[in-house]
């Protein structure tokens, strides 16, 4: 009876051994797929998918869209100009200089865009402008409420005004509106000058020609009685020590004010870009400092 009991045992040992070996545990994994990672480690991102960056390390800012956009994917920024002193012109060694010239220069740099200076026809140059063949128009540009149909404008940064130059010697001959009637006024065609003209010297010979320099040119030759010229212009161009030492500026007939801008395409995001670094360039100094090397301090606006 004994060894009957015994025996009854050891086989009920045995069998709670084998059924401990047959449960079910966790399935390895197949041979051609990767193991799990353990539970206190990421998971490795999909194949076809970039790894997200430190967290320490920001994000690349997405690229700029729009007018902006365009322009900073050509690396350049395509600039309208007239070869026009002290703007825009070439200096005794053939060098660009002028105060437009260095400002685009000063702010392509903040940028990170290298300007490139075409010289356009004036009485064109907002269809040049819409057509993409220029990127801005940045040359001694007056803003008026007309132009605003065609061209965003940035800030304004210059003060000008229209002014009318003769000879010195009609000095006497030419004192006011009046003594103009009939005579032969030139303005470049297209510009602040030809519209100062139609509002202030209506009943005068007005005739149009390219440039500005052109019409300092009419009435240094006595092809015309007066020009109808920018005051920057006429104050670097005329008077003693200069190219047109004949001619002067008639201080008694006056026109209205204006300001200088930057003329972009109608909609272009790139007046808010350019505005803040003008802005910047203003409160650093350097627009200043540029406007002092061509003696026009006195109409910075700041």
């Amino acid at each position: 009876m004994r060894k009957i009991i015994a025996l009854l045992l050891v086989i009920f040992a045995v069998c709670s051994v084998a059924a401990c070996d047959s449960a079910p545990g966790p399935a390895a994994p197949p041979a051609n797929e990767p193991a799990a990672p353990p539970a206190n480690e990421p998971a490795a991102p999909p194949a076809n998918e970039p790894a997200a960056p430190p967290a320490d390390e920001p994000a690349a800012p997405p690229a700029a869209d729009g007018d902006w956009g365009y322009i900073q994917g050509n690396g350049k920024l395509i600039i309208g100009i007239t070869e026009y002193e002290p703007m825009n012109y070439y200096d005794a060694d053939g060098n660009l200089t002028g105060f437009d010239t260095e400002f685009a220069e000063a702010v392509c740099a903040k940028l990170g865009i290298t300007p490139d200076f075409t010289v356009i026809n004036w009485d064109t140059k907002e269809i040049e402008l819409a057509a993409k063949k220029i990127d801005c128009i940045w040359n001694g540009l007056t803003v008026t409420e007309k132009r605003k149909e065609n061209i965003a404008f940035t800030q304004s940064y210059l003060m000008n005004e229209q002014v009318v130059v003769i000879r010195s010697a009609d000095v006497d001959k030419y004192k006011d509106a009046g003594s103009l009637v009939g005579k032969t006024v030139v303005a470049e065609a297209g510009s602040a000058g030809e519209s100062a003209i139609e509002a202030d010297l209506a009943d005068s010979n007005y005739v149009a020609v390219a440039a500005q320099a052109s019409a300092l040119l009419e009435v240094k030759s006595g092809t015309a009685e007066a020009a109808v010229i920018d005051l920057t212009m006429a104050t670097a161009m005329t008077g003693g020590g200069t190219e047109y030492s004949d001619l002067v500026i008639v201080t008694s007939i006056k026109m209205l004010p204006e300001e200088y801008a930057i003329g972009f395409r109608i909609g272009s995001n790139c007046v808010a870009v350019f505005n803040d670094v003008i802005e910047e360039l203003t409160r650093d100094g350097t627009l200043a400092s540029i406007a002092a090397t061509y003696d026009l301090t006195g109409l910075l606006i700041k």
